[in-house]
């Protein structure tokens, strides 16, 4: 394990500081930051998510692919936990401990409907997942998220509140918004793995790309997102300090959430009869959420200073620390879920010290 995957919870620990004070100490970088916008997407922070997705989209082999698709329990249980378990949690979880917040609560629930198609392919990484398996999941995430965000929004939001006598929240979606997240989020940095895959085997063959290509590469994932979480909490750091307690109300939800979905999924994964790697997978990808489409809807659809935009902001402050523990968590509970599994991650070697 190489010095800054060994000290990774330090760096990011770090990132989230500098972060925060820069937001808090630098007058105007927040506004500087978010005027940087192409379209509603943050360049600075889609340069820092593509620099960190490009070299895990480059570790997949794309030619293996084929044996996702053909996993019926793989692909049955990811869209379930993804586009039925997930948004309904979130939903019940916004009403029952933001009753009184109904800004807050329904920019949770916007969060709950974003289902992740980037960050979750570094968590996955760091736990040693299924590569294949979450570049095919999250392609699928995408595809399910063009089509469904809207209907989805208008369910959670009109249709089931309803129902069940509760106040509803009128909302219209930008179509536009969800293609374009897909596209810069998911599309650039899959076509360049993908190119950057095919031209280096083609060259070098596949045992010299991914012996020599690839651990050049790998280091840039991390240092994009170090970036990112520099930016994101750059961008709220002065919010989050002026109003820490509305903050706080708003990541119990999200805490509960992230935890319930992950060990949910893991579990059931494991039940149904897939190995270590693949029922990892599925438990990033349930647990995980788009929170730059999210934030972007949010923001479109309320306004910048809005508490549903608030709320989605807070959405990937908290998910980036909880979903860093869950990867030591797969590593360390691996062994006694699945005893004996050939894709469970290596032990790391133990230094003896010689006592002569």
């Amino acid at each position: 394990m190489s010095f800054l995957d060994r000290w990774l919870p330090v760096w990011i620990l770090a990132a989230m500081a500098v972060g925060l004070l820069l937001g808090r100490l630098v007058p105007g970088i927040g506004e500087a930051l978010g005027a940087l916008e192409v379209g509603g997407v943050s360049v600075p922070i889609a340069i820092g998510l593509l620099v960190m997705m490009y070299p895990v989209l480059a570790k997949v082999r794309y030619d293996e692919t084929h044996r996702i698709t053909g996993d019926r329990r793989l692909m049955a249980t990811s869209l379930v936990l993804n586009w039925l378990v997930g948004p309904a949690l979130m939903f019940a979880l916004a009403w029952a401990l933001l009753p009184d917040l109904p800004e807050f609560r329904t920019g949770l629930i916007i969060v709950g409907l974003a289902r992740c198609i980037a960050m979750v392919l570094i968590w996955n990484d760091l736990a040693c997942g299924d590569r294949e398996a979450a570049a095919v999941l999250v392609a699928i995430n995408s595809v399910f998220q063009v089509v469904a965000f809207g209907a989805l929004g208008w369910f959670y939001l009109q249709v089931l509140p309803s129902w069940l006598g509760l106040p509803t929240t009128s909302a219209e979606f930008s179509i536009g918004a969800i293609v374009l997240s897909v596209l810069v989020f998911l599309g650039i940095p899959l076509v360049a793995g993908f190119l950057t895959r095919l031209l280096g085997e083609r060259r070098l063959g596949r045992t010299a790309y991914e012996q020599k290509v690839l651990p050049k590469l790998g280091p840039w994932a991390l240092y994009g997102l170090l970036f990112t979480i520099v930016l994101l909490f750059a961008l709220q750091g002065d919010a989050i300090l002026a109003a820490p307690l509305d903050v706080v109300r708003i990541a119990l939800p999200l805490l509960v959430y992230f935890v319930v979905m992950f060990g949910l999924a893991l579990l059931a994964s494991r039940a149904v009869g897939m190995d270590y790697a693949r029922s990892t997978t599925v438990a990033f990808t349930a647990s995980g959420n788009n929170f730059e489409l999210a934030i972007a809807v949010a923001i479109g659809t309320f306004g910048a200073t809005s508490g549903q935009a608030l709320a989605g902001t807070v959405g990937p402050l908290i998910e980036v620390p909880v979903l860093v523990a869950l990867v030591y968590v797969a590593k360390a509970i691996g062994p006694r879920l699945f005893p004996g599994d050939p894709t469970l991650p290596p032990v790391p070697e133990r230094r003896t010290v010689s006592t002569a």
